[in-house]
């Protein structure tokens, strides 16, 4: 299901761009135009904008932020329905749609129908471009809202002369609206230039004031305040200072929203069962006519009181035989925390008594002295509460009890292939009782020439060896000093066999990975780090890099035969699997191709 894409501060903009907004002609922008980061606004006049023209200030780099939140929102929601790509004469329900030539074309009349719907979302996705002709229009039917229609475009837009368009043009390039193009909706272009010809955009409104009752945190329970929200918005945003009345406990509460348009109330339910809660605004200032809005309702289950209970929490991380093991277990009365309660834990080699905290929690320590399974048990053995909480007992909870591990070391599998002659990553991980060893000292065996390197934080040690021939090879690591409580010096791995591959050739490639080029997309959405090596090592070798068949850029490899290139990856490049390097070496063009794939995480 489609939903409402998120525009934030942009969703004032008629037309917004990154490098420029050009005019020709009578065009009236209802609404505010911006451009940022850097460029400039010209035609207006003869052009004409009813709100505020912001260049290259704070509000429309803002504006071009949160632009491209909503055109990741857009991207990432699911496609509901496949189409073709011309959408001149067809019906559309709610929905998001894509074509599978990745470009959509209107020549002729769309119709978008929300049955009935006043918040129906219709999104269309195009992974290349939107092209409308002159006959291109959209026709809205069944309450369908021009604010609830997104156009998200991978590419770039164009507007055919007459031509009419509803709803937010989200374009990642460019967006060129021709001769008398209308637009009930934004145009929003995240890369580059908005260009416009006697057009009339209009910013569409948005819904009216609204009012949700926020779902109630906890359980209900008979007799007992139970804290209430709701938030009012109105044209999306925030009603700071309203006067909420929310209803269905034993009497009304009133409550005021704060900045972010919540207010929170209390309200009492005295009988247990289904309830209902509902929010009514009695009075606020808006630009919306908020005063009288009513919200669903929301049910809920009033649960009836309950009596004392004790309830032992699980046991955080491993249990280890000899070790202390911390547990805890919560005291309450009517669902109230029980301050001063006395617990007495069972189960391991001693019981513990402990005393409740402010928050009914009594934490305390329990040996194990076996490894196997255990049951731990929680008893009130003293309280003063209105509860008959003395002698109470919780729920037996079973627990495995590991043996006490020695000192252990694991060489990991080495990430990608292992080339001869060629520097390999190798880690291990050093842990005591199941807890890094930390700058512990580890030799790793196998390659050339032994290293050895430290355990950081999380007991990892990595370093570099080099097989110098081709087939198998066994690598081992070996703990040769470490302050422990386990005897780790001495310690070795088991043995990790490896196959070494001769070298491929005179050109390789390493394995790449793209991120979004975050805050702002500048020059690109998109960036990799993509790498070619000449061997033996040359430099001064110009190397090609090419994705999805097309050129990203060049680099020359330095005297390790290194070329490196920070390439900037189009919408379309990312969907590709791989990359390509080229060169001539020794008069002789040579090519290589390594995995692109998506970094972790992606920013």
């Amino acid at each position: 299901m489609a939903t409402l894409v998120p525009l934030g501060t942009a969703s004032s903009y008629g037309v917004l761009a990154n490098t420029a907004v050009t005019n020709t002609g009578l065009t009236v922008v209802n609404g505010d135009l911006g451009v940022s980061p850097a460029g400039a606004v010209t035609g207006f006049p003869p052009g004409t904008v009813t709100g505020t023209i912001h260049v290259n200030d704070a509000a429309a780099a803002q504006a071009q932020t949160d632009l491209l939140t909503g055109y990741l929102n857009a991207v990432l929601q699911p496609v509901t329905t496949t189409v073709a790509t011309e959408l001149g004469g067809t019906t559309l329900t709610p929905g998001v749609y894509n074509a599978l030539s990745g470009t959509f074309s209107l020549n002729g009349t769309l119709t978008l129908d929300a049955q009935g719907n006043p918040n129906a979302v219709f999104i269309f996705k195009a992974t290349t471009t939107l092209i409308t002709g002159a006959t291109g229009n959209v026709n809205l039917i069944n309450q369908a809202q021009s604010a609830n229609v997104f156009w998200q475009v991978g590419s770039s837009a164009t507007l055919g002369a007459g031509s009419t368009i509803r709803g937010s043009i989200l374009a990642f390039t460019s967006i060129t609206a021709t001769t008398g193009a209308i637009v009930d909706g934004r145009l929003l272009a995240l890369g580059a230039a908005v260009t416009l010809d006697t057009n009339t955009i209009t910013v569409p409104a948005l819904s009216t004031c609204s009012v949700v009752v926020q779902p109630v945190a906890g359980p209900v329970v008979a007799g007992q305040p139970t804290s209430v929200s709701a938030v009012v918005t109105c044209n999306g945003l925030p009603v700071p200072g309203a006067s909420v009345t929310f209803t269905g406990g034993a009497v009304p509460v009133t409550a005021t929203t704060n900045a972010a348009g919540v207010a929170t109330g209390s309200l009492t339910f005295n009988t247990a069962g289904a309830a209902t809660i509902t929010a009514t605004v009695t009075a606020a200032d808006s630009g919306c006519a908020c005063t009288g809005v009513v919200s669903a309702p929301l049910p809920i289950t009033v649960t009836p009181q309950p009596s004392c209970q004790v309830v032992v929490q699980p046991v955080a991380g491993p249990v280890v035989a000899g070790q202390p093991t911390s547990v805890s277990a919560v005291v309450t009365c009517n669902g109230l925390p029980v301050v001063g309660g006395s617990v007495t834990f069972t189960g391991g080699a001693v019981p513990v008594t402990v005393t409740t905290n402010l928050a009914g929690v009594a934490t305390g320590t329990l040996t194990f002295n076996s490894a196997g399974p255990a049951v731990i048990t929680a008893t009130v053995t003293a309280a003063g509460t209105a509860c008959a909480c003395t002698g109470v007992a919780s729920a037996p909870l079973t627990i495995t009890v590991t043996p006490q591990p020695s000192c252990q070391v694991v060489v990991q599998p080495v990430a990608g292939p292992v080339v001869a002659g060629q520097p390999t990553s190798v880690s291990a991980v050093v842990t005591c009782n199941g807890l890094p060893v930390v700058g512990g000292s580890v030799t790793f065996t196998g390659g050339a020439v032994p290293v050895t390197v430290t355990t950081n934080l999380a007991g990892v040690a990595t370093g570099t060896l080099t097989f110098n021939s081709a087939g198998p090879a066994v690598i081992t690591a070996t703990v040769t000093a470490a302050g422990t409580a386990c005897a780790c010096t001495g310690v070795a791995s088991a043995p990790l066999t490896i196959t070494v591959t001769p070298q491929s050739g005179p050109l390789s490639v390493a394995p790449a990975c793209w991120r979004v080029n975050l805050p702002i997309p500048i020059p690109s959405l998109f960036v990799a780090t993509l790498t070619a090596t000449v061997t033996p090592a040359q430099a001064g070798v110009t190397v090609t890099f090419f994705v999805s068949g097309l050129p990203v850029g060049t680099a020359v490899t330095n005297a390790n035969g290194i070329a490196t290139l920070n390439a900037g990856l189009s919408i379309l490049q990312i969907s590709a699997s791989s990359y390509t390097a080229t060169a001539t070496v020794g008069g002789v063009p040579v090519q290589a191709t390594g995995a692109l794939r998506p970094c972790f995480p992606p920013v």
